[in-house]
């Protein structure tokens, strides 16, 4: 799945991306680290893989989703 990186922390090596609908989607440190990258700017557009648990899933964007996975999206 594709999404565009919308905030990052590299303290904390978590953030956001967006779906192509707009909705955001946390990602915590063990999803940054899987993909390999060691930083992500806003604007990027990265792949993403999901669990799709709803019980993992952030109940604040009720996407039911947990990202497991964030690296640079390449063809």
């Amino acid at each position: 799945m594709q999404a565009t990186a919308y905030t990052y922390d590299p303290e904390s090596r978590s953030g956001q991306v967006l779906l192509d609908d707009g909705t955001p989607v946390p990602f915590d440190a063990a999803a940054f680290d899987a993909g390999g990258l060691r930083l992500l700017r806003p604007g990027q557009r990265v792949r993403i893989e999901t669990d799709a648990d709803a019980d993992a899933g952030d109940t604040d964007t009720g996407t039911g989703r947990r990202i497991t996975l964030v690296t640079l999206q390449t063809f």
